[in-house]
């Protein structure tokens, strides 16, 4: 593991959220609530198996996958749909390719000193949050 992102973070700034929640197909009485959550990223890894959660008083997301191993993720408490998933390093990035109804799915994380990077796609949108590290 190049970068060590295990830890508690805590989102600082959250750009296009809207924009790509509908590229998505989050409905908008979720979209409402979503807006004005300041969730926190957790990640745990235990072994070669990486959980990555996204938690909020509203709605939470859990995710287990091991680097480079494709796999069946139900985007439960998002948008409800099943996505091929597969989850790589390039260099010191996570990236995470979904393959499914939507095109161009997926998410970059990175971190910048304090700050873990995420980097939400799908379709022509893209939503770029920013997290600090949690102590």
């Amino acid at each position: 593991m190049p970068v060590d992102y295990t830890g508690t973070w805590n989102m600082v700034s959250n750009d296009n959220f809207e924009g790509w929640m509908v590229a998505v197909g989050i409905d908008f009485p979720t979209r409402t609530i979503a807006r004005l959550l300041r969730p926190q990223r957790v990640i745990e890894k235990n072994g070669d198996v990486f959980t990555m959660s996204t938690v909020s008083a509203f709605k939470s997301y859990s995710c287990s996958f091991k680097m480079g191993e494709e796999f069946v993720e139900f985007t439960k408490g998002l948008d409800y749909r099943k996505c091929q998933t597969v989850v790589n390093w390039d260099g010191d990035r996570i990236v995470c390719v979904q393959k499914g109804e939507k095109e161009n799915r997926g998410w970059t994380h990175w971190i910048e000193g304090d700050r873990l990077h995420m980097e939400l796609r799908c379709e022509d949108q893209v939503c770029r949050q920013i997290y600090r590290k949690s102590f």
